[in-house]
């Protein structure tokens, strides 16, 4: 079994900055990718970044310049940097990782909530 455990979540004023950690154990075999996402009240998930093996990344427009995703490959474990932190980005942020290589399978933590307050 794989466990995704989240933690940095919590509430600061706007352009305030946090750290979201996901520490990934179980039956490992090989991380593809790790990535955030975020759910607000009244809205549908959405991808916030990702961070594959190779060091490459993606943003959602909304992030960009803002969030800096990371990955420490010897430790299994991803990080998301939240600099100038805006009201609109309150939401419960999800870690998610795909693990393969073969019969690549998706997993998800528990979330975490994040708010800002103007």
């Amino acid at each position: 079994q794989v466990q995704l455990v989240e933690s940095g979540g919590g509430l600061v004023q706007a352009g305030g900055s946090l750290r979201l950690s996901c520490a990934v154990s179980g039956s490992i075999f090989s991380i593809n990718t790790m990535g955030w996402y975020r759910q607000a009240p009244g809205k549908e998930r959405e991808q916030v970044a990702t961070v594959f093996r190779s060091g490459s990344t993606y943003y959602a427009s909304s992030v960009k310049g803002r969030f800096t995703i990371s990955r420490d490959n010897a430790k299994n474990t991803g990080y998301l940097q939240m600099n100038s932190l805006k009201p609109e980005d309150t939401a419960v942020y999800y870690c998610s990782v795909v693990i393969g290589p073969s019969n690549p399978k998706n997993y998800w933590g528990q979330g975490t909530q994040v708010t800002v307050s103007s």
